[in-house]
């Protein structure tokens, strides 16, 4: 069946990238993933373009396992030197959008929960969840269908990790930043020009520290990606414009963390959101066990995922490389989709039985 299973999951994946699936334009690859749940007699719910299935011996009294990743993908940039819904194999990638973020770790659970869907007396429940607009942290995403899917306990994020753990992901934080100051004409003197305190906030950012180190994730990291001021040439302005970007440790949550920053900035600063958090999972939780007697490594990842959207634990894993992702000419290699569901179905194995 393993091997049945494999085939139909590189089919599937094949299938999904000659489908364009934007963030909300998904409802195509959604149809497709339909397919397979009915081609496997696998009832299944549909929220927006997200999919969700519980495994065949569902019992509400035992603890639930989501096994996530999504369907969505960017749209390609324009680096790529080839079709990026062509699906074509050479030299054992497969190449395509969306083939390493994140299709190679959708098929691969998704094939890893048909394995187990009709399994007797399983420790855990397997819930089962295709999601839309991860990308963009949409509304319709794995955020706004949780409400809707039955309590979890424990999730499996796919994204692409080389089938290592993942056992916390920094959360994020975007401020938008103000520095103010007095406009006038260039030519007069003024002593409060907002451009000329902008050396003093950049360094503040610059040498922001907190004391609360993550042994995975490290210091909370603080960049300025964006600053603008000014129209005219002979015009001070009143203002200067930041974009901060912060990733948060698993030592911190988002609304402390940004209490401290509003707090103490030399300027005014405002979060856009919260909802982002980080995530983590103890060491000594089974599935994090289950997942080191398999040879697999721990890691702390710097990249955000759905895993934001979770309040219990979780780890990322997945096949592909995260380099790879939103790169031009996409691909992920076949050996690691087959190698993936094989790590999966034991991984799974070793707390389900």
């Amino acid at each position: 069946m393993m091997s049945d299973l494999t085939t139909a999951a590189i089919n599937l994946l094949k299938d999904l990238i000659k489908i364009p699936s934007f963030s909300k334009q998904e409802d195509k690859t959604a149809k497709r993933i339909g397919d397979w749940f009915d081609n496997y007699g696998i009832p299944y719910e549909k929220f927006g373009n997200n999919l969700w299935a519980k495994n065949k011996n569902f019992d509400p009294s035992k603890p639930t396992l989501l096994l996530n990743s999504h369907h969505d993908t960017v749209k390609p940039n324009t680096a790529y030197t080839i079709d990026p819904f062509e699906a074509k194999i050479e030299d054992g990638k497969l190449f395509g959008l969306g083939s390493n973020d994140a299709g190679g770790a959708l098929v691969s659970l998704i094939a890893l929960f048909t394995y187990y869907f009709d399994y007797k007396n399983p420790k855990y429940n397997l819930l089962i969840a295709a999601s839309a607009e991860e990308e963009i942290a949409g509304d319709e995403s794995l955020r706004g269908l949780i409400p809707k899917l039955p309590k979890i306990d424990l999730a499996i994020v796919g994204e692409p990790t080389e089938m290592n753990l993942a056992v916390a992901e920094k959360g994020l934080i975007v401020f938008d930043a103000v520095i103010k100051g007095t406009p006038g004409h260039a030519a007069h003197p003024n002593d409060d020009n907002p451009i000329m305190k902008l050396p003093e906030v950049l360094n503040w950012f610059d040498n922001f520290k907190l004391q609360k180190y993550s042994d995975f994730l490290g210091d909370v990291k603080v960049t300025v990606t964006q600053v603008s001021a000014g129209k005219e040439h002979n015009v001070v302005p009143g203002s200067v414009h930041l974009v901060v970007d912060v990733r948060v440790n698993d030592k911190y949550s988002n609304e402390e963390l940004s209490n401290i920053i509003v707090e103490s900035a030399p300027c005014e600063i405002t979060p856009r959101s919260l909802k982002l958090n980080s995530s983590s999972i103890g060491m000594d939780h089974e599935l994090v066990q289950a997942g080191i007697s398999l040879g697999r490594k721990t890691y702390g990842s710097p990249t955000l995922s759905d895993q934001a959207a979770l309040n219990c634990p979780s780890v990322k894993i997945g096949p592909g490389l995260s380099t790879r992702s939103h790169s031009a000419n996409e691909f992920i290699f076949v050996n690691e989709i087959e190698e993936a569901i094989k790590i999966y179905i034991d991984l799974v194995g070793k707390i389900l039985k």
